[in-house]
């Protein structure tokens, strides 16, 4: 079991903010395994799961981008009805708050992986464990 890491990036709310973040990857050779794009009146916020995490941080605040490295939980979920629903009823039996989740699909055993941001994710990710629910690193999808 793992905490992932993510980057988050405060872009700019206007045309070409986006297509300059994924660029500089492109053109560094970091390959972008999810996203998750949020906006806010002033800025958007842009998550990131990528192959070359410490890598593309560096080469992102090089090229002028705000960016912070945050501790995620990444759980392959049953693609089924109440696979999800499993998983926030164990988090909930310990009063465990969900701050933001995102998903992709895994093209594995019929799973989908949800991304999960928690207030406190050592202690989600125990929760997790006791309950039978597997974590994954970086490496893993």
């Amino acid at each position: 079991m793992a905490v992932t890491r993510q980057l988050s990036l405060f872009l700019q709310n206007e045309a070409g903010s986006l297509n300059k973040a994924c660029q500089v990857l492109a053109q560094n050779n970091i390959n972008i395994i999810t996203l998750s794009l949020a906006d806010t009146r002033e800025y958007g916020i842009l998550r990131l799961l990528v192959q070359d995490q410490s890598k593309a941080q560096e080469l992102l605040t090089q090229a002028g981008f705000v960016v912070k490295d945050t501790p995620v939980l990444v759980v392959p979920v049953a693609d089924q009805p109440g696979g999800l629903a499993a998983i926030l009823a164990a988090l909930n039996k310990e009063n465990i708050n969900v701050l933001y989740m995102y998903a992709f699909p895994s093209g594995k055993d019929g799973k989908a992986l949800m991304v999960f941001r928690f207030e406190e994710p050592e202690k989600a990710l125990t929760v997790l464990e006791n309950a039978g629910f597997a974590t994954l690193e970086a490496g893993d999808f």
